[in-house]
């Protein structure tokens, strides 16, 4: 069956918002402090897009326009996610930049691959990273602010090398927009001068400070012009000498100086670790997915990055396990299918915690990634689904070889942004980047910011019995993460169908997923699927984003036993969709992001 008229689907979820029961109490520790990345700054309505020839959707407008500018210069699409990112780290500082890390998946009209520009641990860490001197793991800010959580940046190195494969215009041309920006200066938007307000440990930093905040303290007001001339330096320095300017030299010697200077919180960044960086070239994560209620019927294969990233394996069990209950036959307004992919969720993250991490240092379940989304496991996972909520899930067993590590318990996940871009040549990407949470570590060097992608490893090592959890601090290591890039496929013809993603920490995997099922089971448009209320579980209570469900909907998952939570879920979905007339995308109304192309 095709969804309901989108209108009339939202009149039913959001009516009687008001009136909405009181949620469940949960008493479980993360559960209590779950929370966005990102702070809400406003709803914008977007009203999709089409085109023909190409396209690009990303997080703020500058940033498509500047990617639109190399598509109609005859640029290919990494080309036009290079100029992008630049772009990005300019005027949307608190999401991600030339100082954290990236993943980028990228097909070429025949093959897809996947570009891993993660950060990596110092050489000098150990697994008590964030243990303090009681034994007790710190508090997420207490291990953030400062250089302790800085991870060695890997989104130039990776970018460098996928353009020095697909590129078509020279590297030097892609960062003149971004250069010209920051000299000249942008317009500052409400988004962030939303979140400049509300951040309570930036001012703490001298050259953030100094940056971002008047003489009172107070963010530059909404539509005053923000200079950066230190960051067009750094980025003309890296147009030149390519990634080398950032991991080699004066550049590198301040990032390490401003790590491991910290008078609180130093870290153990090093110039041997800035200049051994090196990107991964890895093979993508597919699944095929066959919606049996919509006519006429359809297989897609959706690919996502594998990995250390643990996104498309979630995705892709969440998917798969569905399809072995009632819910391709139900509709997003039906609670019962809010049931099934809560439930199905809770089983994903239980694997999640036991099995996902850096693939250098961690062996797959029987040595093989695939076998945590076979047919025959997801059955098998499925069968565990009754009518009442099972609360908390336990991790699986896909193959007979012995688990040799312990569960990470779930912790607070943070940051990204996301940019998809198809160009004319057949390419297209799926790009999330992120430097964790907002503002990152909140340490500024040559004016751009600083990761904290170490907090992203599981703070505890080791569980009470001394098991090591396969997510903990290593050296040389790539911490887990939630980011989703991912495009789908047609599987009958191979062609291109989506190219898709989103930030929001954890919970990106449940944008992504909404994205992904409303389109391919409801049948939706780009810009339709994203507008849809957010949802999902981390294996604890179902979170459904606040005032857009209905006081019924609401009481009907608590009478199946589900603790309900209804939070801020600022999603930041953008999307580009292959259709008879060329592409459609959408872009995210909670967020600034903007599809722009021809």
């Amino acid at each position: 069956m095709r969804f309901p008229c989108f209108a009339v689907i939202t009149a039913v979820l959001v009516s009687g918002c008001s009136s909405a029961p009181p949620t469940t109490p949960v008493n479980d520790a993360f559960a209590a402090d779950i929370r966005q990345p990102e702070g809400p700054s406003g709803i914008s309505t977007q009203p999709g897009w089409n085109g023909r020839k190409f396209a690009i959707a990303s997080a703020h407008p500058l940033a498509s326009a500047a990617g639109l500018a190399m598509l109609q210069a005859g640029g290919a699409a990494v080309d036009a996610a290079v100029a992008a990112q630049m772009v990005l780290t300019l005027v949307e500082p608190q999401s991600s930049g030339i100082g954290g890390g990236a993943l980028l998946l990228h097909y070429d009209g025949r093959a897809t691959v996947a570009f891993d520009g993660r950060e990596t641990a110092p050489a000098a860490v150990s697994e008590t990273l964030f243990i303090k001197s009681d034994g007790q793991p710190m508090h997420f800010h207490e291990a953030v602010v400062g250089g302790r959580a800085v991870g060695v940046p890997g989104t130039v190195r990776m970018l460098e090398m996928a353009h020095a494969e697909y590129g078509k215009l020279p590297w030097a041309s892609l960062f003149e927009p971004a250069i010209r920006l920051a000299e000249d200066g942008f317009a500052v938007g409400q988004r962030l001068h939303t979140l400049l307000l509300a951040d309570p440990h930036l001012r703490k930093d001298p050259q953030a400070a100094a940056y971002f905040y008047g003489r009172d303290g107070q963010p530059p007001a909404i539509g005053s012009t923000l200079r950066n001339p230190e960051l067009a330096d750094v980025l003309r320095r890296i147009a030149g000498d390519g990634s080398r300017a950032l991991h080699v030299g004066e550049i590198a010697q301040a990032v390490v100086d401003k790590v491991q200077g910290h008078p609180d919180n130093p870290g153990t960044l090093s110039l041997a670790d800035m200049a051994a960086y090196q990107p991964r070239r890895r093979s993508p994560i597919c699944s095929r997915h066959t919606p049996r209620a919509v006519a006429p019927p359809r297989s897609y294969v959706i690919c996502g990055f594998p990995p250390p990233a643990s996104g498309a394996i979630a995705i892709a069990q969440i998917l798969g396990i569905l399809d072995h209950t009632e819910a391709p036959a139900l509709a997003f307004s039906d609670p019962l299918w809010m049931h099934y992919y809560g439930e199905a969720s809770r089983l994903a993250f239980a694997d999640r915690a036991q099995y996902v991490a850096d693939p250098d240092f961690v062996t797959a379940p029987g040595g093989d990634w695939q076998a945590l989304i076979s047919p025959a496991y997801l059955a098998e996972r499925a069968r565990l689904i009754g009518p009442r909520s099972m609360h908390l899930a336990s991790p699986g067993t896909p193959s007979a070889q012995a688990r040799s590590q312990a569960p990470m318990p779930e912790q607070v996940e943070h940051g990204t942004s996301h940019l998809s871009v198809v160009d004319g040549y057949g390419n297209a990407l799926a790009l999330t980047t992120t430097i964790e949470d907002a503002f990152g570590a909140r340490q500024m060097v040559r004016g751009f910011l600083l990761n904290n992608e170490l907090s992203d490893f599981s703070f505890i090592a080791r569980d009470g019995r001394g098991t090591p959890i396969a997510n903990r601090v290593e050296p040389g290591k790539r911490p887990r993460s939630s980011m989703s890039p991912t495009l789908v496929f047609d599987a009958q013809t191979g062609e291109l169908v989506m190219s898709g993603g989103s930030p929001g920490g954890a919970l990106i995997i449940h944008y992504t997923a909404k994205l992904l099922y409303a389109t391919a089971y409801w049948g939706l448009g780009t810009q339709q699927a994203i507008d849809l209320p957010n949802f999902g579980s981390l294996n604890g209570p179902i979170l459904l984003e606040e005032k857009r469900f209905a006081a019924s909907f609401i009481a009907a998952l608590q009478a199946r036993g589900h603790a309900v939570r209804e939070i801020p879920m600022n999603s930041g979905l953008q999307a580009i969709l292959k259709d008879a007339g060329g592409y459609a995308g959408g872009a995210d109304p909670r967020r600034e992001g903007r599809v722009m192309g021809e």
